[in-house]
């Protein structure tokens, strides 16, 4: 059968579905208000109680409750269902009285009934009186009050459990899209016990209404046979009561079998396995209560008027049970120990390292006393953050910051962090848990009295203060901000100063694998000249001046254009630069699309050009140390001056220039932005606020 005749049938089937319930539903609907022949009711009550029985068996092979979603509604649809039979049912019983000739009703009627007569009558309606009352007062009434239970406790730990998930997937233990998966079916089963907690009301309310239902088929019953169809005190007891009796159970019945499924899935949602197995697994855990219940058995049948042949074969049975898990125990227990001894014996000998011991691209690591920041039973208020600040650098640098390890580490203080990245520290810091770091940023009206102390990711000044500090503190100008947001704010300067770190070719790799479902001209042409390691040094190079890589089409196609030409890395960075000149100029540029520079004087520059060295790593500015530090301290002087302006310094020079300017200057003032003619947008609009040169 061709792929194509498969879907068709699919289409169909599914066609066939929609529109038989949709039938269905209205079908129930009619059967209230239309009267229903015999025959039909009878087809039909036969279907209600095949439908209920198959929904049990459904639920005893259920694995996870979340399994049978559409369980709360089937619970809904079934009840309206037995309540149309029920009525449709009621009306004939009224209407034709001893005529009626209903198979179910009449076949359920007597088989409770059994006798006939009066005694016939009272024996099968205490039964029934007997099956209603368990109905409604053990089983509803227990599968209802389980399902609101059940749902309350689920709903008060969705937190605590997308916590855990939050916590297992920055750790590095799941996947992004475990993670997701995860989240999703915890938010069904929540969405499902809630779900349950109001069908198990229909549950309830049907037994209710079928109760009061018998009453109005017993009560009108003898009122139409003794008024309108003129029967005797005695016919119309013998007509209606075994008629009501046949026709509450022909509906009870099937709220039995919805009552017990509705217990059996809410009491069931730890379970790993259907009840079967469960069951098979539970009661086969320890020999000892079959050898325990077979003597107490046996001693039983030997007590005077005892069904001894009853309880003795049982006995036996038990026993032998006992035998066959004592049995499966040793040889479990054996097969234990032997794999005990030989794992101590491969523990003994010496073990083989693995010839690689990887390294975690980004991790930080806690003092004990920093725990709780990470600890899940306390809000775990890092964890949100740390997802946060990946999920924001991807969007702002266009780098998706791999998982980043969070451990303890018994070396460092109680209260120091520190950040590593493949191994090696590049930041730390310290925190005072309950306490708050009021940093100064400049200008404050008021000193604040604490523990004096650096920002640890600016190094600006701040002070530790308590919570009665806090408000005078934000009057008094300074930032005040608490323990997850210290160390949160150092991981984004960590991620924005060693971006280009960590991007390696593994994620360059994976950039590229997922741009290509998109745009695969694109990558593929830029492979055909580059390659993978020519790629990832582009990347980084922009990384590594604060420009983002998020649109890496412009980027590749640039490298397409130029890599055919010349593999010169510092080249190819400078044109990527280029074509991305708009983004990098709106990155600095005011409310007005202006750039306030600092321009270089040309003598100066041509001199900076003249120095130049090309070097593995790229081109350098290989001035004389007299000349260096003449350059440094004007530089030094343009952009204190323009600070002071409150302006954010920039440097505007030559395309020839422009790298081996900020390599000269990488050292001294490292976070200095360094832009290039080629760069400004037609938009952007340059204003010169001053120019470096040497005195003399």
């Amino acid at each position: 059968m061709s792929d194509q005749t498969r879907g068709t049938r699919a289409a169909l089937l599914g066609n066939i579905s929609e529109y038989g319930v949709a039938i269905g539903a209205v079908a129930v609907v009619l059967m209230i208000i239309i009267p229903v022949p015999t025959v039909l009711l009878d087809a039909l009550m036969s279907l209600n109680l095949a439908l209920a029985l198959l929904i049990l068996l459904i639920t005893l092979y259920t694995r996870k409750a979340i399994e049978f979603s559409i369980f709360p509604t089937m619970i809904l649809v079934t009840t309206i269902f037995g309540l149309a039979l029920n009525i449709s049912s009621t009306r004939l019983i009224l209407t034709l009285g001893e005529r009626f000739d209903g198979r179910i009703v009449r076949a359920f009627s007597s088989f409770v009934v059994g006798a006939t007569g009066t005694e016939g009558l009272v024996v099968g309606f205490i039964i029934f009186i007997v099956i209603v009352a368990v109905q409604v007062i053990v089983i509803t009434k227990g599968a209802t009050r389980i399902a609101e239970v059940a749902a309350r406790f689920t709903l008060d730990g969705l937190q605590v459990k997308q916590m855990s998930i939050e916590t297992e997937y920055n750790s590095g233990a799941i996947t992004e899209e475990e993670a997701r998966q995860r989240k999703e079916e915890v938010q069904r089963e929540v969405d499902f016990f809630g779900q349950m907690d109001g069908a198990s009301k229909f549950v309830s309310g049907n037994v209710t209404v079928g109760i009061f239902v018998s009453l109005i088929n017993l009560i009108g019953g003898f009122v139409v046979g003794m008024v309108i169809h003129g029967e005797n005190f005695q016919g119309a007891l013998n007509t209606y009561i075994g008629l009501t009796i046949g026709d509450g159970l022909v509906s009870q019945l099937p709220a039995l079998l919805m009552s017990t499924a509705t217990g059996i899935i809410v009491t069931r949602a730890n379970s790993q396995g259907t009840f079967g197995m469960d069951v098979t697994k539970q009661f086969s855990q320890n020999a000892r209560i079959y050898w325990v219940g077979s003597g107490v058995l046996a001693a039983m049948a030997l007590l005077p008027g005892f069904p001894w042949y009853v309880l003795l074969p049982l006995a036996g049975a038990m026993a032998f049970l006992a035998y066959r898990l004592t049995k499966k125990q040793t040889l479990e227990a054996d097969k234990a120990k032997l794999k005990a001894a030989e794992s101590g014996q491969r523990k003994s000998e010496p073990q083989e390292l693995s010839p690689v011991v990887p390294l975690d691209p980004i991790s930080l690591e806690l003092g004990y006393g920093l725990i709780p920041l990470v600890d899940k039973d306390k809000g775990a208020e890092l964890l949100e953050r740390v997802t946060r600040i990946r999920k924001e650098s991807a969007l702002d640098m266009g780098l998706v910051v791999p998982r980043i390890r969070i451990i303890d580490n018994m070396h460092l203080e109680p209260s120091e962090y520190c950040f590593k990245i493949r191994g090696v520290e590049v930041g730390r810091g310290v925190i005072r848990l309950g306490h708050y770091l009021a940093i100064n940023p400049g200008g404050v009206s008021e000193e604040i009295s604490g523990e004096k102390t650096k920002d640890p990711a600016f190094g600006l000044p701040a002070v530790w203060i308590g919570e009665p500090s806090r408000d005078k503190a934000e009057r008094a100008g300074y930032t005040v901000v608490d323990a997850p947001s210290i160390v949160a704010t150092h991981l984004t300067e960590i991620i924005k100063r060693y971006a280009a770190d960590i991007l390696g070719r593994q994620e360059v790799q994976s950039m590229l694998d997922a741009l290509r479902k998109d745009y695969p001209a694109v990558v593929d042409e830029a492979q055909k000249h580059l390659s993978l390691g020519d790629a990832q040094k582009v990347l980084q190079g922009l990384l590594r001046e604060q420009v983002s890589i998020r649109n890496l089409v412009a980027i590749l196609e640039t490298l397409a254009d130029y890599a055919g030409v010349t593999k010169d890395i510092g080249f190819l960075v400078e044109k990527a630069r280029q074509a991305l000149g708009r983004q990098i100029c709106l990155q600095y540029a005011d409310a007005d699309k202006t750039l306030r520079v600092l321009t270089v004087e040309p003598s100066l520059e041509q001199k900076i050009i003249d120095s130049r060295v090309d070097t593995p790593t790229g081109p350098l500015a290989a001035l004389e140390p007299a000349a260096q530090r003449q350059w440094i301290k004007a530089l030094t002087l343009a952009v204190t001056a323009v600070q002071k302006q409150g302006l954010f310094p920039l440097v505007l020079c030559s395309e020839a220039a422009r790298a081996l300017v900020k390599s000269s200057t990488e050292r001294e003032i490292p976070d200095l932005v360094v832009l290039s003619v080629p760069e400004i947008a037609p938009d952007v609009q340059v204003e010169a606020v001053g120019e470096i040169k040497v005195e003399g």
